[in-house]
């Protein structure tokens, strides 16, 4: 063999040989996926009690109280916050003792000239930190107040976004 062959054979061999190597290596395939998540908007309430402060018994003047409610709502969530009659309503929000009643009222400012009932709400949007709404309670004057002892109620606060 003349070395113009050999070279052409060991050419052919090297061919061959990674034509092979080739053929054995490993294959690949590729698929794209998405990724992704949903923020979903929240909210949260809580409420300081109201207390007003003590009276005697006969006509009432009026006694002025407030509270304090929290909300918490995520950044740019538009909310509103409404309140409940409380649990003693007949007419109107009422304290009770079991047996006897004293009227009350809430209002959404410290003039009391806006009353906060069940139907009206208070509105606002969410900051993603925690938003102060006062609450002003009035007893009004002119009720007869015959018992002593504790008189109570309970109101709702809800944030409904």
């Amino acid at each position: 063999m003349n070395r113009t062959t050999l070279s052409r054979l060991a050419l052919a061999m090297t061919a061959s040989l990674m034509g092979s190597s080739a053929a054995l290596a490993n294959k690949t395939a590729t698929s794209n996926f998405d990724v992704s998540i949903q923020v979903m908007s929240t909210c949260s309430i809580s409420a300081s009690n109201m207390t007003f402060s003590s009276i005697t018994t006969g006509t009432t003047s009026n006694t002025d109280a407030s509270a304090s409610l929290t909300v918490n709502c995520s950044s740019g969530t538009p909310y509103t916050i409404s309140l409940g009659d409380g649990q003693h309503y007949s007419g109107g929000r009422r304290m009770s003792n079991g047996t006897t009643n004293i009227n009350y009222y809430l209002y959404s400012d410290s003039t009391r000239s806006s009353q906060w009932n069940s139907v009206l709400v208070q509105s606002g949007t969410g900051t993603g930190t925690n938003q102060s709404i006062d609450v002003f309670g009035r007893v009004p004057a002119g009720q007869s107040v015959v018992f002593t002892g504790g008189y109570a109620d309970t109101v709702v606060a809800t944030v409904t976004y």
